[in-house]
């Protein structure tokens, strides 16, 4: 019988730039956190399991605060994203401070996530058709390299108070993931929503029903070996070059499965509005 699927929070950003989890700013009336919304929607919408991956630092603050409460009505399994981390032969560089982006962060799961799993970010609204449209995609069988990604249309990501870096997206004639563009410099103007990639010298119009991705994936198990199998060869190609910057992003290793030919990404649209606190009027 196929495993319930899991869903997958990755929360290790919480707490690096305040330490503790001061920042996790209340966005209900009584107390709610965007994190809480997050999951009720997805216990909603048929997750039983969820995923939380942090950083040992904010272990018993994020137990006491969030855990808790959420084991109440799922469970809950934790993870740990850490800067040594590494795979057999490699050490973290003299000077590094930060992990090593999503696609570790993912990879810190092996342990915990054994079924199909959704990811998310822990500080974004997404809303409640995409969970329903994660959990019915991740309830059928599928193959290895069947995965599939919520996409959003660009106006309802956007913010009036100011730049937001998105990754553009453009689809094959099957509806499948071509390309990922990231932009990191879309506005809103009177007329429109545009980009730019030179300071604001020239900017590029975007549509406003732009599919858009805001990292809300759904993936068979076995994305945890493709993850496992590239996060070395990342490293091999990036140490040299970044090593106290570089980061083994998500959307990064589901392009090279996608170019070696070992997957494709279905993209479903979802006509929620995305909400994230970029800037603080943004609350």
């Amino acid at each position: 019988t196929m495993k319930k699927p899991i869903l997958v929070v990755m929360a290790a950003v919480m707490g690096s730039r305040y330490g503790g989890l001061k920042q996790m700013d209340p966005v209900g009336q009584n107390g709610e956190v965007i994190l809480d919304y997050s999951v009720f929607d997805a216990r909603r919408a048929g997750f039983e399991t969820v995923v939380f991956i942090i950083k040992h630092e904010i272990e018993a603050d994020f137990k006491a605060k969030i855990g808790s409460r959420i084991e109440k009505y799922m469970e809950v399994r934790y993870a740990y994203q850490d800067l040594h981390d590494l795979p057999a032969g490699y050490e973290a560089p003299e000077g590094r401070v930060k992990p090593w982006g999503t696609g570790q962060a993912i990879t810190a799961g092996r342990d915990v996530i054994d079924a199909p799993f959704a990811v998310i970010n822990s500080d974004d609204y997404y809303g409640v058709e995409c969970f329903e449209l994660l959990y019915r995609y991740l309830s059928q069988p599928r193959e290895a390299g069947d995965y599939c990604m919520v996409g959003y249309l660009l106006k309802n990501t956007v913010t009036d108070n100011g730049s937001v870096a998105r990754g553009v997206c453009a689809s094959d004639e099957n509806g499948n993931l071509a390309v990922i563009n990231e932009r990191t410099r879309i506005e809103k103007f009177p007329g429109g929503i545009h980009y730019t990639e030179d300071d604001g010298a020239t900017w590029v119009d975007l549509p406003e029903d732009t599919l858009v991705s805001m990292n809300m994936w759904a993936f068979p198990h076995s994305m945890m070996a493709a993850l496992e199998k590239g996060f070395p060869v990342f490293l091999r190609e990036q140490l040299s070059k970044n090593p106290e910057k570089a980061e083994y992003y998500l959307p990064m290793a589901v392009d090279a499965e996608m170019q070696a030919g070992r997957a494709g990404v279905s993209v479903k649209t979802t006509h929620d509005k995305w909400y994230g606190v970029t800037y603080r009027e943004d609350k």
